[in-house]
Formats: C-alpha cells, structure tokens, sequence
C-alpha cells in the first residue's frame, strides 16, 4: 500500500542520514519522481507535525532538503500541478490543508547547468545530508550520472533505487557490484563504489502478474500469440505458465 510503501521510504532515509552524506534516488521524469516528492512532502510534514507536539526537532527531517535536478521531470512536475483537479481524494485533502505537495519549501528545483555542477561540486566537498532526485532511473545518461562519478567514491553516500535495474545498465551493475565494493563503468571511467547501496520496492511503474492477466481477459478479441519480452526470466516463465494455465496450451507464449 502508499502507507507502508512511505514507511519503508522513510525507514531507509533516516537510516541513510546516519551517515551524513547525500541520498542519491534515481528515478524517471515521468510518474516515479512524482510519486517521490509527494511522499517526501508528506514525511517531513509529519515530522514537522510531531515537532509542534512534542516541541523536540527531529534532527533528519527538520532541516532536510529534496534537490530535484533534472530539467524534464521539473517540467513535468509543473504541468502535474497544473491540472490539480484531477488527483484523487487525498491530494485534495492535502490541498485544503493549503499544502503543496509537488511545491513544497524544502524542495529545491535545478535548472541551469551551471547550477547543476555547482551542487555536485559542493556536496562532493561539504557531504551535506540532502536527498537528491535526478534521472536516468537506469543510470544509463541524464544528470544523475555526474552525482554518481563525484559521489559514489565517497562511504558518506548512499544511492537508493526505486525502481527495476534492466541487466546490462550502469543502475544493475551499482546495485549488484556495489555491496561488494566493486565499481562501475560511467563515461568509459571506472568508478569505485564505497556509498551504500539500497533498493526499495512498491514503486514499479508497470502493472504486476495480475494486472497483466486482466489486461488480457479485457481484449475482445481472442488473443493468438502473446510475447513476454520485459522483466527477469524466471518472471517472465512464472508469468508463461500463468497463461497457459488460465487460456490452455494453444495459447502461443
């Protein structure tokens, strides 16, 4: 569920922030990064909330900052606020509650290259505890890939992946090789991993065994031939003989 798929976001994040270093979240522009300021929003806003209870600061979240860098998912992000009277019923509570979930002040938005460097350069000096949200959520391009050669080298990091690493990306290899004190290969440079290495699941843009079954049964027209081309093999056979099961063995997968 959100609830316990935020839970588990937070859990890893005050667990990273004992390190005081930099949380490096790779995500795509679309959807998953979304999903991630609106759930960071509502953390630090409980925290903040807790603090005026209890009038204790809690020292992760007091003061923590999310560092959107990643000019299309900014763009992105805006045109999701742009058509608020769509979102669901919670989003709206929030709202009335004049919270801005995908605006909110601890949130900084990079657009400028120059600022961009600017940020690594100063997080590979300072260490800073901040959450930094940028693309390639594979780590195959994108900006995130320079926070990766300048930070990844440094123990105070820690990377947290969200979403599938396809085997064969720079994302599968950090997130197989890391734990282990391996290295990576981004921009024919070979990369040291000492940060810490976590995945989180719950955030998969993509529709489950299930979901993709329904799909299924939801097409009028019988279905001949059915390709499985995405995911990890034992997925994809777990997901074969699911079909097989349900349409009979005529079914072409």
């Amino acid at each position: 569920s959100r609830a316990d798929r935020a839970q588990r976001l937070k859990s890893v994040v005050e667990r990273c922030v004992e390190n005081k270093g930099t949380i490096l979240i790779p995500a795509f522009s679309i959807g998953r990064t979304q999903e991630l300021l609106y759930e960071l929003e509502d953390i630090i806003h409980t925290a903040r909330e807790e603090e005026a209870k209890t009038g204790t600061e809690n020292p992760v979240w007091h003061k923590m900052t999310v560092i959107l860098d990643s000019p299309l998912a900014a763009q992105f992000t805006k045109q999701y606020r742009a058509m608020k009277e769509l979102w669901d019923e919670d989003a709206h509570k929030r709202l009335d509650e004049d919270r801005h979930p995908l605006n909110f002040d601890r949130l900084l938005t990079v657009d400028e290259h120059s600022e961009h460097e600017r940020i690594v350069n100063y997080l590979q000096s300072s260490g800073d505890p901040c959450i930094v949200i940028a693309a390639s959520g594979m780590c195959t391009g994108g900006r995130m890939l320079n926070y990766l050669k300048a930070l990844l080298p440094d123990p105070r990091t820690d990377v947290l992946f969200v979403g599938y690493q396809a085997a064969g990306t720079p994302g599968r290899d950090i997130q197989t090789y890391g734990p282990k004190g391996g290295y990576v290969e981004l921009d024919h440079q070979r990369i040291w991993i000492k940060a810490g290495i976590y995945t989180l699941g719950g955030y998969s843009a993509h529709a489950d065994q299930q979901e993709l079954l329904d799909f299924i049964d939801a097409i009028e027209e019988p279905v001949k031939r059915i390709r499985l081309i995405h995911g990890e093999p034992d997925a994809r056979a777990a997901l074969a003989g699911k079909i097989r099961e349900r349409y009979g063995t005529n079914q072409r997968c």
